[in-house]
Formats: structure tokens, sequence, C-alpha cells
């Protein structure tokens, strides 16, 4: 069982941890150091027993407003995966029809034949008017 050196509050403390915890250890000292330095930087030099209890006391009461908000955004998530399956499990919509107006190109073709005769016819007309 590994033992690491840490610093809380300005003191060494020689502490044992698991193998391969060494930096969970080392991050959670780090935590509490924090703590300890704003009670430093608040109080002044208080005695080691009570420095960590209330830098312990502080980091609970992070992790409780953690915890609280944690389980709020586990109740939203709930509620957004429900909605998801209600979405998934719906029927689906009924298929709408669209019509879509579509001259064919039978008529298309008879229509520019009837516009061509006329023109012809015009230009007959307009002709035999000239001469």
């Amino acid at each position: 069982m590994p033992e690491v050196q840490i610093e809380i509050g300005g003191r060494s403390f020689e502490v044992a941890c698991q193998a391969g915890e060494e930096h969970y250890l080392y991050t959670a000292a780090k935590m509490l150091d924090e703590e300890a330095a704003v009670l430093a930087a608040q109080i002044g030099r208080i005695p080691e027993p009570r420095m960590l209890l209330m830098a312990g006391l502080m980091l609970a009461d992070k992790t409780a407003g953690l915890q609280d908000k944690l389980r709020e955004a586990e109740d939203r998530l709930a509620e957004k995966d429900a909605e998801l399956d209600q979405l998934r499990n719906a029927p689906a919509p009924e298929a709408q029809r669209i019509e879509v107006p579509v001259v064919p190109d039978a008529v298309v073709d008879t229509l520019a034949e009837i516009a061509a005769r006329a023109e012809a016819l015009a230009e007959t007309v307009d002709g035999a008017r000239a001469g």
C-alpha cells in the first residue's frame, strides 16, 4: 500500500492509499487544501484538528449542493427520456396527399402545334392583305 505525502493548510501529512489511487488522493488533498487556505485567510492560524474539520465541512457543503444539482439534472434527463420514448412509440403521422398540377407532355405538344398553325394562318392572312 503506497504512502504519499500531502500538504493541507501548510501542514504535511503522510497518508496511505490503494495502489493506483494516488492521483485521486492528491486531487482530494488539493481540494481540502484550497478550503483550508480560505479558512486561513478569513480566520488566521487555527489548530490543525479544527482546520481539517472546518475545511472538510466546507467541502461537504459544496458536495451536497452538487449532489442536489446532479439529482435535478437526472430528474430532467428522466423526463426527457420519457418524452423521447413517447415520441418514438407514437404512431407515425398519417400520410398526406399532395397534388401538384402537371400538364401532360401530349397537351403541351398539341398546344404548341395549335400555336404554330395559328401563326402560319396569321402570316397567310397578312400576306393576302399585303398582296
